[in-house]
């Protein structure tokens, strides 16, 4: 039986030429993906659309703060949030992981890591439901 709602990712990444390199790796993993490039757009995406999962650059706030992904959970707090990042020190990690991120990707490992964080965390919502 087809799904009658397609699963949904939003991607946001002020970075075009990358966005589109990872908008292909999870056109692989959802029906629709849709692309922001920046932090009003991905908070009103998040508002209206309510995807299942969105996939974030850490840099996408000019501010350099982590308030967008705060205002991302109280919009759509059912959303699953992949952080990207160029940092991969532990301590950027951390903050994304307190701030409400349920992944942190490393950008130079998008290629092998974004893929199976999807997974693990649509395995984690079902063993939830």
């Amino acid at each position: 039986m087809p799904n009658e709602h397609p699963s949904c990712v939003l991607l946001a990444d002020g970075h075009q030429g990358l966005s589109e390199g990872v908008r292909g790796l999870l056109e692989s993993a959802f029906g629709t993906v849709l692309m922001v490039a920046d932090e009003a757009s991905l908070l009103e995406g998040a508002r209206r659309l309510q995807p299942d999962m969105a996939v974030v650059d850490l840099s996408l706030a000019r501010h350099g703060d982590l308030d967008w992904l705060r205002s991302v959970r109280e919009r759509s707090p059912e959303i699953k949030v992949i952080v990207l990042s160029v940092h991969d020190e532990d301590s950027v990690r951390l903050a994304a992981i307190a701030a409400g991120a349920d992944a942190f990707v490393v950008k130079r490992n998008i290629a092998t890591d974004l893929l199976p964080a999807v997974a693990r965390l649509r395995a984690a919502s079902a063993s939830q439901s």
